[in-house]
Parts: structure tokens; C-alpha cells; sequence
């Protein structure tokens, strides 16, 4: 699998991506049970509130090869979760389809 990542901008400054990598490498949290190799070939910000460069973001990624994106961890749970978490990844789905598997977190 050719995983693609995206994550919360307004988290760069406090988290580096390390526990996404670590999920991914170790198919842990919402990649326990992949059986396939994981390989990231992207990991990129929404583009900042409201998501607003995340469809075009994961539809490069797709591009260029990703056949699954995860959304991170920051986007959905803990101190900075995004509000705008359902409708970014509900943009990003309508727009790349059945096709792409999805994974709601990551770590």
C-alpha cells in the first residue's frame, strides 16, 4: 500500500509526524491489520482552516501513486483536534472516491 498522509497545519509547530511514521512502520493504531507493506510516499498539511487545500493535496498524492490517505491523529482526537475534520475528509472522499482507502487517524 502506498499511504499519503494528511494533517493538521495548525499542528506543525508541535508535532513533527513522528508517531504517524511509527504507526505506519510498525502497522500500529489505525494501521493494525494491514497486511500488505506500507510504504508513505506524502505527507502534507490541509493548507490551513478550513482544509482548505486538502482535496487538492490528496488528489496529487493519488497522483503520483498513493493508493490509500490517513488522515492524522491530530485532526480528529486530542487537544488540537480540528474542527473541520468531518467535512475535509468527506471533501477529500467525494472528490478521489471508492478506490482510495481511508484510514480516520493514524497513531
Amino acid at each position: 500500500m502506498k499511504l499519503g498522509i494528511i494533517r493538521c497545519q495548525q499542528t506543525e509547530d508541535k508535532c513533527p509526524g513522528t508517531g504517524d511514521f511509527a504507526a505506519a512502520r510498525a502497522k500500529t493504531g489505525a494501521f493494525a491489520g494491514v497486511e500488505e507493506d506500507i510504504e508513505i510516499i506524502g505527507f502534507c498539511s490541509c493548507g490551513g482552516c478550513c482544509g482548505k487545500k486538502a482535496v487538492g493535496r490528496a488528489a496529487e498524492m493519488v497522483k503520483r501513486g498513493a493508493t490509500a490517505i490517513a488522515f492524522a491523529t491530530c485532526m480528529s482526537k486530542g487537544v488540537y483536534a480540528c474542527p473541520f475534520a468531518r467535512q475535509i475528509k468527506d471533501a477529500v472522499k467525494a472528490n478521489l472516491g471508492e478506490n482510495i482507502r481511508y484510514f480516520d487517524s493514524s497513531h
